[in-house]
């Protein structure tokens, strides 16, 4: 994040130092629960938007204190997501959270499903958005095209591949050249930094310690996901769906990023939290 998006932002950014690595969050909200949200791979760091992540879930704010994290600062050669989750409840930890609601989107779905599974004391509600319990080589075709994009040092490439993966094509029209204008900023540094985390995405699979998560469950999925594939969630149906505690909802025709276009889904995440 640069200088002027720090100072623009009123909510500011602050760091949590473990022993060997540290983590930047944010915080949002006057509530006595603890909620907090992991986001998906992005170009730049939601860092630097956060106060239009805490407008986006504003309907939050009265009952719950937001905590959106970043990944680590420093990153390792390999990091997978399982070194993601436990980097996580590090920093959780660190600030004291344990016993929150915790939302992930996307890879922040991937890291939060190994979270609740290695963690249970930290999670007490677990509400997962366009994500997959494994990425193999069917469903890891827009990341292979963000990776090369992105290894060549083409950052207008890659910010239009992504949102044409990530969004809907009619929203993805009306947001292509804020799209290319914004890749105007991006650093070589940041382009480096998305490639090793979405290289940490590859081959993930958390199937098998679905079970072990112990708390409520939801799931909201997209039905047109072109990202993660239709049937990015089918695992976590399959392996979660006779539990009573785990809910499903399929949104159609808002693509990978119905977190973000999708009617009523902040709404459905804060009848979770509070049931």
């Amino acid at each position: 994040m640069s200088a002027s998006e720090q100072k623009a932002s009123s909510i500011p950014v602050e760091t949590v130092r473990t022993g060997d690595f540290s983590m930047r969050y944010f915080r949002f909200g006057r509530g006595k629960r603890p909620l907090v949200i992991l986001p998906g791979l992005s170009v730049q760091s939601v860092m630097g938007s956060a106060d239009a992540v805490a407008g986006a879930y504003d309907l939050m704010a009265e009952d719950f204190t937001v905590t959106v994290f970043d990944r680590r600062e420093e990153l390792p050669g390999n990091y997978s997501v399982r070194d993601m989750a436990e980097d996580t409840a590090r920093a959780m930890k660190e600030l004291g959270i344990a016993d929150a609601c915790l939302f992930g989107a996307s890879q922040g779905g991937m890291i939060a499903m190994l979270l609740a599974a290695h963690h249970p004391e930290l999670v007490s509600r677990l509400a997962l958005g366009s994500t997959a319990a494994r990425v193999d080589g069917s469903r890891s075709g827009a990341l292979d095209t963000w990776l090369r994009l992105a290894e060549s040092g083409d950052a207008a490439g890659l910010y239009l591949a992504f949102g044409k993966a990530v969004y809907p094509e009619a929203v993805f029209a009306q947001l292509r050249e804020l799209l290319i204008e914004m890749a105007k900023s991006v650093t070589a540094e940041e382009l480096a930094r998305f490639s090793r985390l979405a290289r940490g995405t590859m081959g993930f699979d958390a199937a098998e310690r679905l079970g072990d998560i112990s708390c409520p469950v939801l799931l909201l999925n997209s039905a047109d996901d072109g990202v993660l594939g239709t049937d990015g969630a089918d695992d976590i149906i399959r392996i979660l769906g006779d539990r009573p505690d785990f809910t499903v909802h399929t949104y159609t025709g808002y693509g990978h990023a119905a977190y973000d276009t999708a009617p009523y889904y902040k709404e459905r995440l804060y009848r979770f939290f509070t049931a």
